[in-house]
């Protein structure tokens, strides 16, 4: 047993476009800068230079991956920071030729040549990055991060020294598989959700267990009220319009509301259609990367790429499937989802650098099967089986995006994700387990082989598929 994932692990809150490449990059900076007070150098600071390798390179641009490394050195929270100030602080440091270090002190800093685009990969991950601190000894101090999923964030030498020793869990229900969590669900005669929760508990109190999945929720709610809301074009020189605001307003027509709460309630009030259903579903993951694409805020869920994905499912099930559910749905559902991520997150990947894109929006999807199969009524076994059929069916999905943009495919793949998530809880709902063929850890491990054997172009490098099938011009 190697590592404890927590929900909120699997579940945060940050800055789009991207987990691996913005939100991963910015904690990176803030881990650089806290080695930096550690070992007492900040103060002694007279330049800094960061180096992207592989994926980070390749697509960073496209992605902000220059502009998360400027302002986490800025000593700027992702989860915090006001989006709508964003802008400003990345002008300021253009325009002055210098970044105010970790809030503390003003250092020249020219981001043209103190951000090098490497575009040759690192041998331990795909994301590596490169922090390296000038001193005014003339001596330098140096550290390279990987960025692995998620907005995970990792030094090779850790990870090769835990290897070595082993680290128990200190959960009191250690999962690496789903074998084993179905295992202790039944031998406990407890959902996946109460497991989670037990688990939970052994970190942190229940007053902050709810305190924190609810504004997840919130934050989540917030974004898709914002995208149903929000129009014109989205940045990055595709000139890709957003979609979401057109189609709420088709959907919903004339109603009164003021805040996403009262939008919630207003939607739970209108008469849906058969057809609607798959608008109202594709509105809402739509909404959510469509901010996501702008450096809105979002959930990464589990990673930003896919965030649409859990949100609109769960939208769903408030809206459409259940009028009455509240607080207590909301959170059972967020921590399923989060336990299936982890599995997958330890038996194979969650970085579209490493897996392609069945490892963001394939995975995605599996949570919120699992998620609303289980606040519909089904066992463990038929949880399990709906995260199982949700990732068979994204098998082998690259990740090949136009302009090295978090926008083409990957908006329209939220849509398409939460969908077939729907879709594999209820033929899971449908199905007696023991007729089952394969097991989710099987699927797991097959999604692993699948993205070992993926060519690299196909792997968020914008090397090959749609991103070399159709070029900025022709968009």
């Amino acid at each position: 047993m190697e590592e404890c994932i927590s929900v909120f692990d699997m579940l945060k809150i940050g800055v789009g476009p991207s987990s691996s490449h913005t939100l991963g990059p910015w904690r990176a900076a803030e881990r650089f800068l806290e080695e930096l007070r550690t070992e007492k150098l900040l103060s002694t600071v007279t330049r800094v230079q960061i180096d992207l390798y592989g994926s980070l390179s390749l697509t960073g641009r496209g992605h902000a991956t220059d502009l998360a490394v400027m302002l986490g050195l800025s000593g700027q929270d992702p989860e915090y920071i006001p989006v709508e100030n964003i802008d400003s602080i990345i002008k300021s440091i253009e325009n002055k030729n210098e970044i105010n270090l970790g809030n503390e002190k003003n250092i020249p800093f020219y981001f043209l040549q103190d951000i090098v685009f490497n575009k040759n990969f690192l041998p331990f991950h795909a994301n590596g990055l490169t922090f390296t601190a000038f001193l005014t000894n003339d001596l330098n101090y140096t550290a390279t991060f990987y960025s692995i999923g998620g907005g995970f964030v990792v030094k090779e030498e850790r990870t090769n020294a835990k290897k070595k020793t082993q680290v128990k869990c200190a959960f009191p229900y250690p999962i690496d598989k789903a074998s084993e969590l179905l295992e202790i669900c039944t031998k406990e005669k407890k959902s996946i959700s109460e497991i989670v929760f037990e688990n939970e508990k052994s970190m942190r109190t229940e007053e902050i267990i709810d305190h924190e999945l609810m504004r997840i929720w919130k934050t989540m709610l917030e974004c898709m009220y914002i995208g149903c809301h929000s129009e014109g074009i989205l940045p990055g020189g595709l000139n890709v319009r957003r979609r979401a605001f057109d189609m709420h307003q088709n959907l919903i027509g004339l109603a009164n509301y003021d805040s996403p709460q009262s939008w919630l309630e207003e939607i739970r009030k209108t008469e849906v259609k058969f057809r609607q259903i798959l608008k109202w579903v594709s509105c809402f993951a739509l909404a959510v990367n469509e901010v996501n694409a702008a450096l809105g805020r979002v959930v990464t869920a589990p990673t930003n790429g896919s965030s649409g994905v859990i949100p609109a499912v769960l939208m769903y099930y408030l809206v459409i499937e259940n009028h009455n559910a509240g607080n207590k749905e909301i959170k059972q559902f967020l921590m399923v989802a989060g336990e299936i991520g982890s599995i997958f997150k330890k038996g194979s990947t969650i970085s579209a650098a490493m897996g392609g894109c069945q490892a963001e929006i394939g995975v995605s999807s599996a949570m919120a099967a699992a998620a609303l199969c289980e606040v519909m009524g089904g066992t463990p076994e038929q949880v399990l089986m709906a995260a199982e059929i949700a990732m068979e069916h994204h098998l082998g999905l690259t990740c090949d995006p136009i302009g090295g943009l978090v926008q083409i495919p990957c908006i329209e793949r939220n849509t398409m994700g939460a969908i077939k998530a729907i879709n594999a809880a209820e033929l899971a709902l449908e199905t007696d387990p023991k007729n089952a063929k394969v097991p989710l850890d099987k699927v797991v491990d097959t999604m692993w082989e699948t993205a070992k054997d993926m060519n690299n172009k196909y792997k968020e490098t914008s090397e090959g598929g749609l991103a070399i099938a159709v070029n900025m011009a022709d968009c």
